[in-house]
């Protein structure tokens, strides 16, 4: 099974479309197993985004990303983390294609609502920085052996 860390940023939440983004990610057999809606400290988000730290958009995307809450998730499944990249879609919005959570609800290339781990490098860097290992759970839903083969 892997994880990865799934951000809904700012503008999400401000839209009201935490719940729609959650659904799509569940209606593919993820399940949630972290979940947290906090304002992100600049702490968490120069861990986060360490390596744009010397990129002219930083300060911006640490701006909008402190700008109100957001909701920090981690998904687990049979090859979530490509999935998940499937379902969220291309970075600028202009790329995403329809029925993808960009595609369908992004208004801008910063402003495109969602953050997912590119790699299980990525996601074992990320999760940490969001979540203690308290705060994940392990379980398997009653409906698994339907959805994912693999879980018994």
């Amino acid at each position: 099974m892997e994880r990865s860390l799934i951000l809904l940023k700012p503008d999400a939440v401000g839209r009201r479309l935490v719940g729609k983004i959650l659904s799509r990610l569940e209606e593919k057999g993820l399940s949630i197993v972290g979940l947290k809606v906090l304002k992100a400290p600049q702490a968490i988000l120069d861990l986060h985004y360490a390596e744009h730290k010397q990129k002219p958009f930083f300060k911006d995307l640490c701006e909008f990303m402190s700008s109100s809450p957001l909701v920090a998730v981690v998904a687990e499944g049979p090859g979530c983390i490509d999935l998940i990249r499937l379902l969220v879609g291309k970075t600028k919005v202009a790329e995403a294609l329809p029925g993808t959570i960009r595609g369908d609800f992004a208004l801008s290339t910063q402003q495109n609502l969602i953050h997912a781990s590119d790699s299980q490098a990525s996601a074992d860097r990320e999760i940490p920085i969001w979540f203690k290992s308290d705060e994940l759970v392990d379980y398997r839903p009653c409906d698994g052996s339907w959805i994912h083969e693999s879980i018994k």
